[in-house]
């Protein structure tokens, strides 16, 4: 029995000023793309169950177009499998605060699709002895128990797994929910399918992050050099086999490439001498930068020479760009010996 866990899709998520020719934000539009890719490859796969870890949405009252694309998406899904078993949950960014506003995920319900938006529910299903139990991001914390007397348990659910989410992404963006990994009983389960973290990760050795299916949070950066450091070509989602463990990540090609520049150090230039080093790194990009994401590093600016750069080339790039960033930073302030220093002067913190 093969299964397909997803998470993270945030549909209607928003960055940048561009839009679309019909008006949508790109990055909205690349968001959508990727998820359109996703579903494309799962009904290639034909699974027997298809998992959503939560965070569907980007915010609890999305655009009606991203409402309408993830509808249509998932329409597809379901007509093209109509045999396969399709369990939501409900992440933090679908959850609304108040009880009343109620979730928008319920709308998926229409298309057979089993959801748990407001308390864990257990999905029980005796023709192919299978039991799911799906816990949203109520910032509850029911028991995690597996159904007994079913060849197959598996734990959807959607929230923090305590020591693994980097500080950089849960300073950003935290669940509701913070689950201790022992409180997982990851040896209890024949698979358990998270969501929350962006990065593709292994907690247990049955459980795993699918990461997101595109670059959704305050610090795509971040989340690019932890798939670098992991060998991961990207953002993506798992085929897992729970029969023989077989196990896969499926890269989602990006509809649109980031781009980290190779940071540069700016101690002792001049304007004119940073000005030329930073058309250069540009120069080097592979492909060049039209219609990307791109940030470029540059450490140790002083004010004066920040101000004295070739702000024209600087519109010109953010013009060819989807976004061009240039991340100047200051020089960090070190103290001699204690006690030196303006009152109450600290060292930056340096940024990722």
């Amino acid at each position: 029995m093969r299964l397909v866990h997803l998470s993270d899709l945030h549909l209607g998520f928003r960055r940048y000023t561009r839009l679309t020719p019909g008006g949508i934000n790109q990055r909205e539009a690349d968001v959508a793309q990727a998820f359109k890719r996703a579903i494309d490859q799962v009904i290639a796969l034909a699974p027997d169950v298809v998992l959503f870890g939560g965070d569907i949405f980007h915010v609890v009252r999305p655009s009606n177009p991203a409402i309408i694309h993830a509808y249509v998406q998932l329409s597809r899904l379901r007509q093209a499998l109509p045999e396969a078993i399709v369990v939501m949950v409900a992440g933090n960014h679908d959850t609304p605060r108040a009880a009343e506003t109620g979730c928008i995920l319920r709308l998926f319900s229409q298309l057979g699709i089993d959801v748990a938006d407001r308390v864990a529910e257990r999905f029980v299903y005796p023709e192919r002895d299978l039991a799911i139990l799906a816990v949203p991001d109520t910032g509850d914390r029911p028991a995690l128990t597996p159904e007994p007397g079913v060849r197959h348990n598996v734990l959807l659910l959607h929230g923090e797994v305590e020591g693994v989410v980097p500080m950089h992404a849960a300073a950003d963006d935290r669940a509701m929910a913070v689950w201790p990994t022992e409180a997982l009983t990851a040896a209890r389960w024949d698979y358990i399918a998270l969501g929350h973290y962006h990065v593709y990760r292994q907690v247990a050795p049955n459980a795993w992050y699918s990461g997101s299916l595109e670059y959704a949070s305050a610090n795509p950066w971040g989340e690019m050099r932890e798939e670098r450091a992991a060998g991961l070509p990207g953002k993506g989602f798992i085929e897992h086999d729970l029969v023989t463990g077989a196990h896969r990540f499926h890269a989602v090609p990006a509809p649109r490439a980031l781009v980290d520049l190779p940071a540069l150090e700016a101690r002792g230039q001049s304007a004119a001498e940073l000005d030329a080093a930073i058309a250069d790194a540009v120069a080097r990009c592979p492909g060049g930068i039209a219609g990307k994401i791109v940030r470029l590093v540059v450490r140790d600016v002083p004010r004066h020479v920040l101000r004295e750069l070739d702000h024209k080339a600087m519109r010109e790039w953010k013009a060819e760009a989807l976004h061009f960033q240039l991340d100047a930073r200051r020089p960090e302030l070190l103290r001699a010996a204690a006690g030196e220093g303006a009152p109450g002067a600290r060292r930056r913190r340096a940024l990722a």
